[in-house]
């Protein structure tokens, strides 16, 4: 009887393959207490759900040939990075211009109240598909080219290499969008632990998965 193995995709000669995986859950917003701030961005630790997402996003990564692993300077990041950092030996590096999306007035905990309380912009935001809607936001135009420019470094380092980022929902939407031409938020919902896929073939970028989360579900 035949067997049946699953062959990775071979990327282009030079082109490099980031595996986007967003961090694990971080912690639940509090009434009262937000979030400290990290120049400006919220910068909560992952909750004990986060942790275990985490492990079985380095048990599943390790047992792929990834070259270097890169993080945010947000602690939910480095603390998801930590389980398959520690399994294949890479000291992760940060990207700074991969953080999340700020917020202006509804970073620290703001977007999680407003969305619990059916606040009026939500809907907007997503009506109009950008984040800028909310008071004192990141431009969108401005979010997206300082990704561009943070997902261009990683692949001029990286050429014929697989590199796991440890990035943020909004950032994988960003990604994504760019290399489709889909609307700003068609891709803004990647569950907490999963993994994207996109291969940077000079400026071309294509879309090999997205919201992988079969080893959050077995």
């Amino acid at each position: 009887m035949a067997s049946h193995r699953q062959v990775r995709f071979v990327a282009p000669p030079g082109s490099t393959t980031i595996l986007l995986v967003r961090h694990g859950e971080s912690a639940p917003f509090v009434e009262g207490e937000p979030f400290a701030l990290v120049d400006g961005h919220a910068d909560p630790a992952l909750f004990v759900d986060g942790e275990e997402q985490a492990r079985r996003v380095g048990e599943r990564l390790s047992r792929e040939p990834i070259d270097a692993i890169y993080v945010t300077p947000l602690q939910r990041t480095a603390q998801t990075a930590a389980p398959l950092a520690t399994a294949l030996g890479l000291e992760p590096r940060v990207e700074p211009d991969l953080r999340e999306v700020n917020l202006g007035e509804w970073e620290g905990g703001g977007l999680r109240k407003h969305a619990s309380d059916g606040h009026p912009l939500i809907a907007q935001i997503f009506a109009e598909q950008r984040w800028d809607v909310v008071p004192g936001a990141e431009p969108g135009d401005a979010f997206d080219a300082r990704v561009r420019a943070g997902v261009e470094r990683i692949a001029a380092a990286h050429p014929d290499e697989i590199v796991a980022a440890f990035v943020h929902g909004g950032v994988i939407g960003s990604v994504l969008a760019q290399a489709t031409g889909a609307s700003g938020l068609a891709f803004a919902g990647a569950d907490n632990g999963s993994i994207s896929e996109v291969v940077v073939i000079g400026e071309r970028w294509a879309v090999r998965r997205f919201n992988d989360t079969a080893h959050l579900t077995t």
